[in-house]
Formats: C-alpha cells, sequence, structure tokens
C-alpha cells in the first residue's frame, strides 16, 4: 500500500467526520427534482369539431444514386457519466443533494471544521474562501469536498519542506517534544532514511532518565547500522550533547541526531533544562543546533499550538513531524499549525514502521483529510 493510501486509510476518523457532518448539512436542502418529459397535449374532443380529414396519398420520391451517408452532430445527451457530471461550461453537476450556500450552511461548516481541530481562526478563514464566488449556489458533498480540499492544499502548500541538510559537519538536529509524541521512534527512522541516502549518522540518547528510551534508539541503531551515544541514567543531558559533538566532529559524521526527554510545555525547570543543552550545544558551535525539530502527536488536538509557542521561544523550533496521524479525529490541527506559525512540516507519520514516516505532501495530505477524490 502506498503512503498516500495508508494516510487516507488512518485519517478515515478525520476523513469520515467531516463526511457525515457534510452529508448532514447538505441532507438539509433538497435533492434536485427531475426533468419532466416533454409531453405533447392530446387533443380535447369537443361538440364543434369536425371530424379529422385523412391526408391524400404521397408519392414515393425517386430512387437517387448511392451517396456516403451523411455526417450528423449527435444531439447532447445527459446520460453516461461525463454526461452526468459535466453540465454546461465544465459545471460539476454530481447527481445527489444539493444545499444552497448561505450564511447558516456556511456557519454549519465552520463548527463542522472547528470540531475537526481546525482551529477558530483558520476554520473561519477556509469558510470564508468557500464563499467567494459561490453564495446562492446549490452545492453537493462532493463539490464542499473538492473545494475544502483545495483550500486546506494551498494553506499547507508554502509549509511543506524537507529538512535542510548543510554542507557544515556535523549537522546538529536537536529533537524536541513532550512525553509521548514519538521522538524516539521519529529519530530512529530519521536515522534509517539518511544513513540509507549514504550519510553518516550519530545518534545521542539525550533522554538520560528514562532507560526505555536509550533501549528503543539502540535498537534503531543496530537496524540501521548507526552508532549511538549513550550515558549513565540521571546524567546530565546537556553533557552527553556536547560529548557527542566532540565524537561526531572526530569522526567526520554528517548528522548528529540528539534525543532529548520528553518534557511538558508547563514544566518551568523542564523547560530551563532544555536551554541549557541549546546552550552548551552553542558553546561547541554558536551555528548549531542547525535544525530543532518538534515531535508533535497530532491526537493533542489543540495543545499543539501552546507546545509550538512554548518549544519554538525556549529551542528556537526550526521544523515540525506530526506524528500519530492514526486513529484521530484531530487531523485538522495541522492545518491551523501551518496556518498560524508557517513552521516547515517537514515530514509526518502514520504507524510504527520505517516506511510510515514520509515527506509532507499537501495536496495527498488534503484530500485524505477531506475525504476527497484525486
Amino acid at each position: 500500500m502506498s503512503f498516500f493510501g495508508k494516510l487516507k486509510d488512518r485519517l478515515f476518523k478525520t476523513s469520515s467526520k467531516l463526511d457525515e457532518g457534510l452529508a448532514d448539512i447538505v441532507g438539509q436542502g433538497e435533492a434536485a427534482p427531475p426533468e419532466e418529459e416533454a409531453r405533447t397535449p392530446e387533443p380535447q374532443p369537443t361538440l364543434m369539431t369536425p371530424a379529422p380529414v385523412p391526408p391524400a396519398p404521397v408519392a414515393p420520391p425517386p430512387a437517387a444514386a448511392p451517396t456516403a451517408p451523411a455526417t450528423r452532430e449527435p444531439a447532447p445527451q445527459r446520460g453516461g457519466l461525463f454526461g452526468r457530471l459535466f453540465g454546461r461550461e465544465g459545471e460539476v453537476t454530481i447527481e445527489g443533494p444539493r444545499r444552497t450556500l448561505d450564511d447558516a450552511m456556511l456557519e454549519e461548516i465552520e463548527d463542522l471544521l472547528v470540531a475537526s481541530d481546525m482551529g477558530v481562526d483558520t476554520a473561519l478563514r477556509v469558510t470564508a474562501n468557500l464563499a467567494e464566488g459561490r453564495m446562492g449556489r446549490r452545492l453537493s458533498v462532493p463539490e464542499i469536498k473538492g473545494i475544502l480540499s483545495a483550500e486546506v492544499a494551498r494553506i499547507m502548500e508554502g509549509v511543506a519542506r524537507p529538512m535542510p541538510l548543510f554542507p557544515r559537519k556535523p549537522q546538529v538536529v536537536l529533537v524536541v517534544g513532550v512525553n509521548g509524541s514519538g521522538k524516539t521512534t521519529t529519530i530512529g527512522k530519521l536515522a534509517s532514511q539518511f544513513r540509507a541516502a549514504g550519510k553518516s549518522v550519530v545518534i545521542a540518547a539525550g533522554d538520560t532518565f528514562r532507560a526505555a528510551a536509550v533501549e528503543q534508539l539502540q535498537v534503531w541503531g543496530q537496524r540501521a547500522g548507526v552508532p549511538v551515544m549513550t550515558a549513565a541514567q540521571g546524567s546530565d543531558p546537556a553533557s552527553l550533547a556536547f560529548d557527542a559533538m566532540e565524537r561526531a566532529g572526530r569522526e567526520g559524521a554528517d548528522l548528529l541526531l540528539i534525543d532529548t526527554a520528553g518534557r511538558l510545555q508547563n514544566r518551568q525547570d523542564l523547560m530551563e533544562e532544555l536551554a541549557k543543552i541549546v546552550r552548551v550545544i552553542r558553546k561547541k558551535d554558536p551555528t548549531a543546533p542547525h535544525n530543532t525539530i518538534l515531535v508533535l502527536d497530532a491526537t493533542t488536538g489543540q495543545n499543539a499550538l501552546q507546545q509550538v509557542e512554548i518549544f519554538r521561544r525556549i529551542a528556537d523550533v526550526t521544523g515540525l513531524v506530526m506524528t500519530k496521524l492514526d486513529g484521530t479525529a484531530k487531523g485538522g490541527v495541522l492545518v491551523a499549525l501551518a496556518d498560524k506559525f508557517g513552521l516547515p512540516i517537514h515530514a509526518i507519520g502514520v504507524g510504527e514502521q520505517i516506511d510510515d514516516l514520509s515527506p509532507f505532501d499537501p495536496e495527498e495530505f488534503a484530500r485524505a483529510l477531506t475525504g476527497a477524490e484525486a
């Protein structure tokens, strides 16, 4: 199965929620009435109507020499697939319930987008663009989904950028996020993918407080053939980051991926510890970290906005990775993040396998989110 197939399948909860909501909204309208066949009215007999006179027989025309059959333009038909899909001027006329787009309908669509965690501001912007030039038109569910998909893709287009690679060695990539967001798994997948692309990679297991995180990284390191630097449990993660930079420099590694302990954005002490890691890294290399990736859990919904606010202030976040898009009806939060912050979205994840982390494609994501057809 392609990644888009997985994405569409895993975003089923979000797309089905939108689909059901739009069906309810449009279902309040009426199906377009079928066109009645034209009938020739039969003459009604009256007392004053004389009996009809039969017409005189007409002689058959003389036989003519055979000629090539005349070519006649076929009469336009409404039947068939394209006849049903396209009306005049190429306008989509998909059969099914329709509803006239008015203020009440727009408000219902806006509420539906907010319920999908797109956020109030983004939902307002999307519905405003939906309304432009379409007020008073009768729209069907497939048409609305196509318009919403195009609007989402337009918002996301400017942020879909892969993680940049620089000639400087080592390129230091700091990975941050809250507890359980998927940082460790994301680092393992990135390391494996970069290694497969011919890059030399070193991983620093900077989550020195959780033994399971170190073991997980070591498993990924073995799979990818990438060395993993560790430190004693409970030791200073900033010191490990410094030592890892020295080792990566000596070995001429292209990339150094530094894991960090998960920390809640409202824990001031933990955020100060993260700020210390950044300060120590910059003592070794004032230009580092060259990338600071914030890993976000899609199931947190609108809470992701607050996480971006705080982590960006503490660690100067340069890009995002969204994980756990499977099994959530809150996939719309990624649209809200793109609309509010404009930070690059490097990749999205929809599972635990190595190929379940893929570069972000705005059009595929928009179609999967809204359930629109390609």
